[in-house]
This record gives C-alpha cells, sequence and structure tokens, in this order.
C-alpha cells in the first residue's frame, strides 16, 4: 500500500482501485464513441492526472483540449462566480464534447461551464467526472454521463486534486485531515 501523506487521515482509493476505474471508464466511453469525432476536454488543474489515464484507456481517435476555470478563490467552496481563465484551442463546432473532471461536487462550475460549451454548437456534450461526492440533501445541478466512483463529502486531495496546490502527486485518493485546511 501507499505510504501515507502526514495530512491525510485515510485513503479512499488506492492505486489499484484507480486503475480499475479508469479502465471501466475507458471501455464504456470506446463503445460509445465508435467513429464518432471526440473531444476530451479537461478542466484544470485537478482533472489533468485523470484525463491522461483516461485518453490511454480509451480506444478510439480523440482530440483533447484543456479550459481553466476559477470559482473557489482560495476558499474551499465554491464561490459561485465562475472565471474562464483559459479557453479552448479548438473549434468544438459539430463535434462531440466530452468534459472530463476530477470532481463533483455542487455541479454549478460545471453547470455553468457546459452552458458556455454548448453555445458553441457541438454535436453533444456530456461529463464524465473522476468522483461524485455525495452530500446530504443536496442534488447535484448536473447530472454527468459517466461517473468513476462517489465518494464522501469530505476534502478528498491527490490524484490531481489539490488543497492550495498541494497533494496533486499523491497516487491515491485521501481524505484531508481538517486541521489542515481549518
Amino acid at each position: 500500500m501507499e505510504t501515507l501523506h502526514p495530512d491525510v487521515e485515510k485513503v479512499l482509493f488506492t492505486e489499484e482501485d484507480i486503475a480499475e476505474i479508469v479502465k471501466r471508464l475507458g471501455a464504456k466511453i470506446t463503445e460509445d464513441y465508435q467513429g464518432k469525432d471526440l473531444v476530451l476536454i479537461a478542466v484544470l488543474r485537478g482533472a489533468v492526472v485523470f484525463m491522461g489515464d483516461l485518453m490511454r484507456a480509451i480506444d478510439t481517435k480523440c482530440a483533447i483540449d484543456f479550459m481553466a476555470v476559477s470559482s473557489y478563490g482560495n476558499g474551499v467552496k465554491s464561490s459561485g462566480i465562475v472565471r474562464i481563465i483559459k479557453d479552448l484551442d479548438i473549434d468544438i463546432n459539430g463535434r462531440d464534447v466530452l468534459i472530463v473532471e476530477d470532481v463533483l461536487d455542487s455541479g454549478l462550475t460545471l453547470k455553468y461551464l457546459m452552458k458556455n460549451l454548448a453555445s458553441r454548437h457541438p454535436a453533444s456534450l456530456e461529463v464524465c467526472t473522476f468522483l461524485w461526492k455525495d452530500v446530504e440533501g443536496k442534488q447535484a445541478a448536473i447530472d454527468p454521463k459517466y461517473v468513476g466512483t462517489h465518494c464522501p463529502d469530505e476534502f478528498v486531495v491527490g490524484y490531481g486534486l489539490d488543497y492550495a496546490e498541494r497533494y496533486r502527486n499523491l497516487p491515491y485518493v485521501g481524505v484531508l485531515k481538517p486541521e489542515v485546511y481549518a
């Protein structure tokens, strides 16, 4: 098992768990998008690790691009105000677009992003999220087509997920100790 970082309370998903999740998602996406003009769009920075693994698990042609949006500022909860920091470099008009996201929480930022991308007239627009947080009593603003796995409504880090730009390089997904971000 991976060495537990001292700021991590517990491991939720090991490297092996992650590899199985990515393999399953890649197979399903391959099946659904065979013969289509697929564009994977990663939401930077958190989704970059997941996107790298996922695109290698997809066995059909696909292009990739990146967007960077901000809605958190320096906090741990979305501010609800979305800014596009880096826009797409390629045209998605008439193409099948799959947004690759690291974690779906409230979905408010993703809802805004989907509305923005839909205005560019893709042939289809769907979401693949690695993690979907189970937020008690709340429904996410969007319903992703592909879900890697659900996770508890805790502050998770590793496998691209961060707190203050730290912990992205952990090979597992773990729960950050509350005293680290309190």
